[in-house]
């Protein structure tokens, strides 16, 4: 009768802890999907195409075809998609293009817009 007496001695303690207790109770809070954004390349008449395929390949992780693609419309249209992320993926992916481009010389530019 030991482990039952024990049993018994051990719920009673947590039961006078809980009503002698001041413990706050927190309502949940519903969580929301972040924003996302879209990082958007702009174009300039100085920075090479090849230049542009490689920082999409090699931040946006685009395949050669796609680079080619985003690089062309980017020309062409004067902007062009690489991607969309959470902000905090965005703004990085941003600092890491306007670092690379301004390290090589080249003007570059990416912006975001929410989606």
């Amino acid at each position: 009768m030991k482990v039952r007496d024990d049993i018994c001695t051990i719920n009673k303690l947590e039961s006078d802890v809980l009503e002698n207790s001041d413990l706050e109770v927190l309502e949940l809070t519903e969580l929301t999907e972040p924003g996302k954004f879209k990082v958007i390349m702009l174009n300039d008449d100085y920075t090479p195409m090849d230049f542009v395929v490689m920082l999409l390949k090699r931040y946006f992780y685009k395949q050669q075809d796609e680079a080619i693609e985003i690089m062309l419309e980017i020309h062409q249209s004067g902007k062009g998609l690489c991607g969309i992320y959470t902000k905090d993926i965005a703004e990085t992916k941003i600092w890491q293009v306007s670092k690379h481009a301004s390290n090589e010389g080249h003007p570059l530019t990416c912006i975001m817009e929410a989606v």
